[in-house]
């Protein structure tokens, strides 16, 4: 359905419930970069063959656009679980999402049974998952995965933890996630923010995710995708920033150098890797948008 390249945007990841035909139509005019269509956790356990089939045509009858798809299937080893992902084989939305993983052997289980062309994203929501971080992340070598998603609710419940605004509890989860990310070239998404009328709160926890590195943040209202959007986004200055950088190491005299100024600023060729990163981003932002 689309490309997985490291440059596509996702600022901004919506979940909306499989049993919500209203909230899934909806999506397909919301700025959000992904939409992520929930059959676990929003949907009650007698509803969830009727929620699989709402998502099926939902994706079959009329497409989201450039909207990034992926649906969040139930826990592989659920009673649901294969039939999800029979389900997602045949829709073939951009990704799956998939619950509860806790080792590589659970990647290697799950995509030996997941269609090529179809992208593997995993909650980072266990105990063991974040013990298990390094081998799971190097399981992308030889599967389809992409991405991992923190589940920020799920690791207070597991941790007992409480949830409190500097996210002290989470900081370890939310590091070696990312570092693992980072190591094999996987997306990494934040949490969710769950006080919905709090706008500042959540702009605060969408700053922590991107000073960390995070490419952006999943969500549970659309009221909270223009925040994500725009502080995930690459800045102005930035952006200015970046094409000083190329412009300057294109130079004539700069074209075999290592080390050049740039502004009065020693540059090295790891800030001339960056720069192209972020202006490939910014680029990307601005054809996604153009919708």
């Amino acid at each position: 359905m689309g490309n997985n390249s490291i440059h596509r945007p996702r600022r901004s990841c919506l979940y909306t419930p499989g049993i919500n035909a209203k909230a899934m139509e909806k999506g397909k005019s919301l700025p959000a970069d992904i939409i992520m269509l929930d059959l676990e956790d929003a949907v009650a356990p007698d509803l969830k063959e009727e929620a699989r089939d709402m998502v099926a045509n939902m994706i079959q009858s009329n497409p989201y656009g450039k909207r990034e798809i992926i649906i969040r299937m139930n826990e592989f080893a659920s009673p649901w679980g294969k039939d999800d992902l029979t389900m997602i084989n045949d829709v073939r939305p951009d990704g799956a999402l998939v619950p509860k993983v806790q080792s590589a052997q659970d990647i290697f289980d799950i995509d030996a049974h997941l269609d090529d062309g179809i992208a593997l994203w995993v909650m980072v929501e266990m105990p063991l998952a974040l013990l298990n971080i390094q081998e799971i992340a190097a399981a992308s070598q030889s599967t389809k995965l992409a991405g991992f998603i923190i589940g920020t609710n799920d690791l207070a419940k597991e941790f007992r933890a409480a949830a409190t605004p500097d996210r002290a509890a989470f900081q370890h989860a939310l590091s070696v996630t990312l570092t693992a990310a980072r190591a094999y070239d996987l997306i990494a998404i934040d949490g969710v923010y769950n006080d919905i009328q709090n706008a500042s709160g959540l702009e605060d926890e969408c700053y922590q995710g991107q000073i960390m590195g995070y490419d952006g943040k999943t969500l549970i209202h659309p009221n909270q995708i223009d925040s994500a959007n725009r502080i995930f986004a690459p800045a102005i200055d930035d952006i200015e920033k970046a094409q000083a950088i190329v412009a300057a190491f294109e130079l004539p005299e700069n074209r075999n150098k290592g080390v050049i100024k740039v502004n009065g600023k020693m540059t090295e060729l790891l800030h001339l890797v960056e720069a192209k990163r972020l202006i490939a981003m910014h680029e990307a932002i601005a054809a996604r948008d153009d919708i």
